[in-house]
C-alpha cells in the first residue's frame, strides 16, 4: 500500500447523505474512505451502442478494472418510446456480482420537445442543449406543468431501474445531472438555480418517495455556484478530457474540486480521456478515488471487425503501467464488499 506524504488530509468518514442508507452502500462507502489518499480504484466506462471496453482492457492488462461505468440514457422515455433498448442495469448486476463496483450516470434525453433534425440534433442527441427546445427553468417554476410532470415521469422510470440494483443488492456510485454548469446538456442550460431545484427534487424523489437506500450520491456539476449543499452530495466528481497522451496528474481540478466545500468529501476523475500517470498523482497529491475511463476510441479500434487496444489517448506502456501500478486498485484486489467491516 502506498500512503500520500499527508494522508490527514485525505480523511474522510463513510457517513452517508441519506440516513436511512442500507448497509451494502455504507460499506463501499467505508471502502472508499478506506482507499482514498492511498490508491486509487481503476474504472472504464461501458459503450452505449457495444461494450467490448472491458473485454479488451482485460486482454491487454490480464486485469479488470474495479470500476465499471454505466449510464441510464437508452431507459429514458423519450427514447424508449422510439424504440431504444438497454441492458446496463443487467450488465451492471453482473459485475457487482463478479466483485466489481458500480457507476450510473443518465445522459438524460429531454423529455419532450426533441427538434430531431439530422445531422446534429436528431432526437438520438435529445440530452443537449442544441438538440432540443426543453426549458427546464419553465418545468422548475411551475409544478403543476407539464414540464414538471414530464421530469417527474423520466425519474419514476430510471427509479424502476435503481429498484432493480437494489433489490439485487448492488451498491451505486450514482451520478446525475453531470457537467451541468458547461451548459451543453438541457439540464445546465439555463443557469444554476433551476438545476440546483432538480437535484434536489431528483434526491427528494429517489430517496424519501421511493426509499432508493442503496445509492451514494456522486456530484459533477464542475463548479461551486453549482454545488447543491453537503446535506445532498456524498462523493464529488471532475470529467477531464486533456489533449491525447497527457499524463498529468491534473492536480489543479483536483483541488478545485476540494474548494466546493468546506466538508471533508471524497474526490474522484468521474471522467476521463487519458489516464493520469499514477506516479505523478502521488507526487502532486491528488490521488483520485477512482478513474473512469471513456469508451469507444478512448480505448479501441476497429478494422475489418477486428477490435483491439488503441494507444491513440493512452499509449499502451502507460496504460500496462496503470494498470499493474502497486497504487491502482484492479477488480481481484477489491475484497468482498458484501461483508466488509462497518465502521
Amino acid at each position: 500500500m502506498i500512503n500520500t506524504n499527508d494522508q490527514a488530509t485525505f480523511q474522510v468518514e463513510p457517513t452517508l447523505i441519506n440516513p436511512n442508507a442500507e448497509d451494502n452502500a455504507k460499506r463501499l462507502m467505508t471502502y472508499l474512505c478506506d482507499m482514498y489518499g492511498k490508491r486509487i480504484l481503476t474504472g472504464q466506462q461501458i459503450g452505449v451502442v457495444t461494450s467490448p471496453e472491458v473485454e479488451i482492457i482485460y486482454e491487454t492488462t490480464g486485469k479488470y478494472p474495479a470500476v465499471y461505468g454505466f449510464d441510464f440514457m437508452n431507459y429514458s422515455p423519450s427514447r424508449t418510446e422510439r424504440g431504444s433498448t438497454c441492458s446496463d442495469t443487467d450488465i451492471a448486476i453482473d459485475w457487482w456480482n463478479k466483485g466489481g463496483i458500480v457507476t450510473f450516470c443518465w445522459h438524460w434525453n429531454a423529455p419532450k420537445d426533441l427538434i430531431d433534425e439530422l445531422p446534429d440534433r436528431n432526437w438520438d442527441r435529445g440530452f443537449y442543449t442544441n438538440a432540443t427546445t426543453f426549458d427546464i427553468e419553465k418545468a422548475m417554476a411551475d409544478e403543476a406543468s407539464d414540464e414538471y410532470l414530464l421530469l417527474i415521469r423520466d425519474i419514476d422510470a430510471i427509479t424502476i431501474q435503481l429498484k432493480r440494483l437494489q433489490e439485487a443488492g448492488v451498491p451505486v456510485l450514482w451520478r446525475p445531472l453531470h457537467e451541468a454548469s458547461g451548459g451543453w446538456f438541457w439540464w445546465g442550460a439555463k443557469g444554476a438555480e433551476p438545476c440546483l431545484k432538480l437535484w434536489k427534487l431528483m434526491y427528494e424523489r429517489m430517496t424519501n418517495v421511493h426509499k432508493l437506500n442503496h445509492l451514494i450520491w456522486v456530484w459533477n456539476g464542475q463548479h461551486a455556484d453549482w454545488y447543491p449543499g453537503d446535506e445532498y452530495v456524498d462523493i464529488i466528481g471532475e470529467d477531464i478530457y486533456p489533449p491525447a497522451q497527457t499524463y498529468e496528474s491534473q492536480s489543479e481540478r483536483f483541488q478545485q474540486a476540494r474548494s466546493y466545500t468546506k466538508a471533508s468529501k471524497i474526490i474522484a476523475l468521474s471522467e476521463n480521456g487519458p489516464i493520469p500517470d499514477p506516479d505523478l498523482m502521488l507526487r502532486d497529491q491528488a490521488p483520485w478515488a477512482w478513474n473512469c475511463t471513456w469508451y469507444g476510441n478512448f480505448v479501441f479500434t476497429e478494422k475489418d471487425g477486428v477490435r483491439e487496444y488503441s494507444g491513440d489517448y493512452t499509449e499502451l506502456q502507460q496504460l500496462l503501467k496503470f494498470y499493474h501500478h502497486p497504487f491502482s486498485v484492479t477488480r481481484d484486489e477489491i475484497p468482498d464488499l458484501k461483508s466488509y467491516p462497518l465502521r
